[in-house]
């Protein structure tokens, strides 16, 4: 087939279209936008096998558990009712790249998924500087094939109610299983497996020191000064999980490798959370700018892109807040609004952008722009840095605060030049990562008494935990713990303490 022949003349495909729009697809990603991906491996798969995808967070590996099993028929009772359509993709960060795609999708489709995924969120995964700092995708498939093999093992011999038990507990501290600050040795997933047993040992050795002091022992445990006790424990410590796989006094060594699993899992999903808006906005923007390019050079008919079109105007529409389907910022359309803006700042600056932009205003490489962006940034320093008084305007935004003992809501921003710098910090807090997940955070532990956990929560604009949940959470702790739990909330300027919380341990 010639270069300038339509990929494809109708919705059917098969294999050697895929194939055609994949070598299409690449050259317009190398030549017109200098992505850098991963080699890519492309999957079919049926709609059930996609909602399967969906319930095991998007892994073709995955270790059992009740809770995907609920997603899996939550979402299709809903799609076999027509109320919700699927992805057309699913796009997994390993190298290989894999990129999951409908056989139920049209020929149109599979081409503008292949963009999306397997070149926009391809280049984004390996280039940005979270992943590359957080995630292993040469050996992330290994890994879950380990943990897959490694949980059904612990089925088989300890039982299914058993391990079911420890990973509830587990999922529900997976927020709380991060660490948020680098290590200076990378994540290396494929020597997880073979370094298990020398972590056994050490365990050992770190649970004799730490656990000597017992009810019974020659050593009063009340002589052990507070430091040295924090020091040992390694506190404060933020990472609630990591904590409980090393000292938790009642744990059995599977049950530590089972808690490294779902934490190491936790912290895989890490950027994926700081850099939705960049990530999706990066996607869409090559795939808008690839659908067009093939549009334009013929390889794709007039009814091909407008079924494009159709679709993509639909990922990237944003109700606006009187409309019933508001349902807060869509990434989808923030992102790729920002991508444009910024092409448009590089290329055709107004003195405006000149005055807010200096550094990238005109300088008329678009990609080297945003290829830079994408790697260097995430949501929250992104749209602090570079959300632009146009599209402020544009999206006719403005800032609402809502106090709880003010009788009225205040308008405190709007869409102005009094405006515009607080609109940006304040939209880009909103991403930061202290909004989402609370700074919770193990502060002592009563080795000379009762054993009881201390945690603190740092409450941040007087946002108290919710009740309910944290309840529920804390008997999680308490179980794997195996001792009380006391969880302060205190007010992170004053540190008085607004609410305390107990819990213990259910019997099994």
């Amino acid at each position: 087939m010639n270069d300038d022949s339509l990929l494809f003349e109708s919705n059917d495909w098969d294999f050697q279209t895929i194939q055609r729009i994949h070598e299409a697809v690449a050259r317009i990603a190398d030549e017109k936008l200098g992505l850098d991906i991963f080699p890519n491996q492309i999957e079919v798969i049926t709609a059930e096998q996609m909602l399967d995808a969906y319930a095991s967070a998007g892994m073709p590996l995955f270790y059992r558990h009740w809770s995907f099993g609920k997603r899996f028929a939550q979402h299709e009772g809903v799609y076999r009712a027509g109320l919700q359509g699927l992805a057309y993709e699913i796009v997994i960060n390993s190298n290989p790249c894999i990129s999951y795609i409908m056989e139920e999708n049209t020929a149109t489709m599979q081409a503008l998924v292949i963009a999306h995924a397997a070149f926009g969120h391809n280049h984004f995964f390996k280039n940005n500087y979270q992943f590359r700092q957080w995630t292993d995708p040469g050996s992330i498939l290994d890994y879950l094939a380990y943990a897959k093999n490694y949980i059904a093992n612990c089925e088989e011999r300890y039982g299914e109610s058993e391990v079911e038990r420890l990973l509830d507990a587990a999922h529900a501290l997976m927020p709380q299983g991060i660490d948020h600050y680098p290590h200076k040795k990378p994540l290396d997933l494929r020597s997880e497996e073979k370094r298990e047993r020398d972590r056994m040992q050490e365990r050992e050795r770190l649970y004799n020191d730490l656990w000597r002091t017992v009810p019974g022992s020659s050593r009063d445990a009340s002589t052990m000064a507070v430091d040295r006790r924090r020091t040992m424990l390694r506190l404060p410590q933020e990472n609630i999980l990591y904590f409980l796989e090393k000292t938790a006094p009642k744990l059995y060594p599977w049950q530590r490798e089972v808690l490294r699993i779902v934490r190491l899992i936790a912290q895989y999903f890490y950027p994926q959370q700081l850099t939705k808006v960049m990530n999706e906005g990066c996607a869409t923007y090559c795939h808008y700018r690839i659908m067009n390019t093939l549009h334009e050079t013929r390889r794709i008919g007039d009814g091909s892109f407008l079924e494009f079109l159709r679709s993509h105007t639909n990922v990237i529409r944003q109700p606006d807040c009187y409309d019933r389907a508001y349902s807060g910022v869509n990434p989808y359309a923030l992102g790729f609004d920002m991508m444009r803006d910024l092409a448009r700042i590089v290329l055709q600056p107004t003195e405006e952008d000149r005055a807010w932009f200096p550094e990238i205003a005109g300088r008329g490489d678009e990609m080297a722009v945003l290829r830079d962006i994408w790697a260097n940034y995430r949501d929250d320093s992104f749209i602090a840095q570079f959300l632009s008084p146009n599209l402020i305007r544009k999206w006719r935004l403005f800032h609402i605060v809502d106090e709880d003992d003010a009788p009225q809501l205040e308008v405190s921003a709007i869409h102005n030049e009094r405006g515009y710098r607080d609109l940006r910090r304040s939209l880009a807090a909103e991403y930061e990562a202290a909004r989402k997940i609370p700074d919770i955070q193990v502060v002592d532990v009563d080795l000379a008494g009762s054993r009881k956990l201390v945690m603190r929560h740092k409450v941040v604009d007087g946002k108290l935990l919710d009740l309910g949940n944290t309840s529920l959470v804390l008997g999680q702790i308490a179980n794997l713990w195996g001792y009380e739990i006391l969880l302060e909330e205190i007010d992170a300027t004053s540190e008085e303490v607004l609410k305390a919380h107990m819990a213990s341990p259910a019997m099994h």
